[in-house]
């Protein structure tokens, strides 16, 4: 009897075991929020799988147009302290941007994009700016894409460098740095000049 059942209960080996397992394993892997290993989530649109992309180095060379005079300025003073206007480096101050970006040092030159977002001295000793801005493109290859900047801007030294923490659209995962030189600045207006080369990894 014993040896009966043993004989019709022998499909339970380890290789039955082992395909009972893939099919138990495959039914839940089609289950809601189980997705199998390397498929994107579904959003409704585009969500291209960058895993599977080769990672590539971009360099961006233009310059940066910081105007504060004039009737239609790109750098305008949002905030500052009380004491900012006794500070000698103008620690407090917040200045909210929107500066083009172009291809020559002549702000005439081609534009290519803008740079969005807020610079704030945030130094007492010396003039330390923290940058914390977009740059966003206009014209050519990448139209329609960005780039996340995050660092501190000494401005009077000869280079300065600042993170690139993030992008979207062609600079999605983006990761880098930024080398910012003063071209031109104009003691009078305020109006600087700065070149900037741009160094970018993404996919």
């Amino acid at each position: 009897m014993a040896s009966s059942l043993l004989s019709k209960t022998s499909c339970f080996s380890p290789l039955c075991l082992v395909i009972v397992l893939f099919f138990c394993n495959s039914a839940l892997a089609r289950k809601p929020g189980h997705l199998p290993r390397n498929q994107p989530p579904k959003f409704g649109f585009e969500a291209p799988m960058l895993g599977f992309r080769k990672e590539k180095v971009t360099h961006l060379h233009f310059y940066f147009h910081d105007i504060v005079s004039g009737p239609k300025p790109t750098a305008i003073q949002v905030a500052r302290a009380d004491s900012t206007n006794k500070s000698a480096t103008g620690f407090g101050a917040i200045v909210m941007i929107d500066d083009p970006l172009t291809e020559g040092p002549e702000v005439t030159s081609k534009l290519i994009g803008r740079a969005q977002g807020i610079y704030a001295s945030a130094a007492q000793e010396e003039v330390g700016l923290l940058m914390t801005l977009n740059y966003v493109f206009v014209k050519g290859k990448y139209k329609g894409s960005t780039l996340s900047i995050l660092g501190r801007n000494a401005v009077f030294n000869g280079v300065r460098e600042m993170a690139i923490v993030g992008g979207s659209g062609a600079f999605r995962l983006a990761r880098g740095y930024a080398l910012a030189k003063t071209y031109t600045f104009d003691l009078k207006t305020g109006d600087a000049v700065v070149e900037y080369n741009v160094v970018v990894l993404h996919y």
